[in-house]
């Protein structure tokens, strides 16, 4: 299923309708502090990936790295500038994907990453060992991916770097996967060739970010903005009070468990045969062909219930006229 399109129904069905001017006002504000503490929660990923070049960064932060080593300048000030070049193509090619999101993107993470980096190696300036390289590796991921999810998910526009593949899948008429994938290949040899730090986390980005990102969506990030419209249709302080304790109890659930399994499952990476690697490999492959079949499924059912539900609407509405027309002769 094409990730564009899936981000696009998302995306439709969470735009705020006939809401009063308060809540118009809760609305805006809680999905833009939503996106900022994304920023924020991806900036602190990327950070944890850093922190050793065994790890490397995400394809597009490497290449920053790397070129703002070769000139002599900071994370921040060449990520904002390369992000700024980008941005203007964006402007004349698609403007509908820039946002106040895109704005705080592109001016935010490249400082945030060296401000999270610098407060880092503060609190552990020793050598990192080999289970601290795993540990920030997974948490990396995890905060990077989740991070992500949680920015993207508002609708506030999207990073410079992440509107090149659906405006490239729009214009080359093909789909968002191998718009993407191709996108941060071109962009992962790139960091190779200005030596910016590429290790196991790029290649993971590279070609799996998306499934991760779409756990996120499905755990946290769907959720925050379903908790956003039903505040926006009755704002109340008690009702904001008890939405952040539930949703900050929810979230903490989801990346522990994320995080223990991941852990877990990493753990035992070493200890399996070749025979029992395999299967693992197979039992895998088989568990995310069934989700894809099961996804399909209730996509197809979700799909249907709209187009219902708007069928009943458009029928409401027609006897409701029908209704005035006859009591108007009468």
């Amino acid at each position: 299923m094409d990730k564009q399109q899936n981000d696009t129904d998302n995306q439709t069905a969470q735009q705020p309708q006939n809401l009063s001017l308060l809540g118009k006002t809760v609305n805006i504000s809680l999905r833009t502090l939503m996106s900022f503490l994304g920023i924020a929660i991806l900036s602190m990923g990327a950070a944890a990936l850093k922190t050793s070049p065994i790890l490397g960064l995400d394809p597009f932060t490497a290449v920053n790295v790397g070129m703002a080593a070769i000139l002599h300048t900071s994370l921040g000030l060449y990520q904002l500038a390369a992000n700024f070049v980008i941005f203007v193509f964006i402007f004349f090619l698609d403007r509908k994907k820039i946002g106040i999101g895109t704005i705080m993107n592109m001016v935010l993470v490249g400082f945030e990453i060296q401000w999270f980096s610098t407060i880092y190696h503060q609190l552990f300036p020793g050598k990192a060992t080999a289970i601290v390289l795993i540990a920030n590796l997974i948490i990396g991921l995890l905060l990077f991916t989740a991070g992500s999810s949680l920015y993207m998910a508002p609708d506030l526009g999207v990073a410079p770097y992440d509107a090149i593949a659906p405006i490239a899948s729009t214009r080359l008429h093909c789909k968002y996967k191998t718009a993407r994938v191709a996108q941060d290949m071109c962009f992962l040899i790139l960091a190779v060739i200005v030596h910016g730090p590429v290790g196991i986390a790029s290649i993971v980005v590279a070609f799996f970010d998306g499934p991760l990102i779409s756990y996120w969506n499905r755990t946290i990030s769907n959720p925050l903005m379903d908790y956003i419209s039903e505040l926006s249709d009755h704002p109340s302080f008690k009702n904001l009070a008890s939405g952040v304790t539930k949703a900050t109890k929810h979230g903490y659930q989801s990346l522990s468990n994320a995080y223990n399994s991941t852990l877990d499952f990493q753990m035992h990476l070493a200890g399996y045969t070749n025979k029992e690697l395999i299967k693992q490999i197979q039992d895998t492959e088989h568990n995310m062909q069934r989700s894809q079949k099961e996804y399909n499924m209730y996509r197809t059912r979700y799909r249907m219930l709209v187009a219902e539900m708007v069928k009943r609407d458009k029928r409401g509405q027609l006897d409701k006229s029908s209704e005035d027309i006859h009591n108007n002769d009468k």
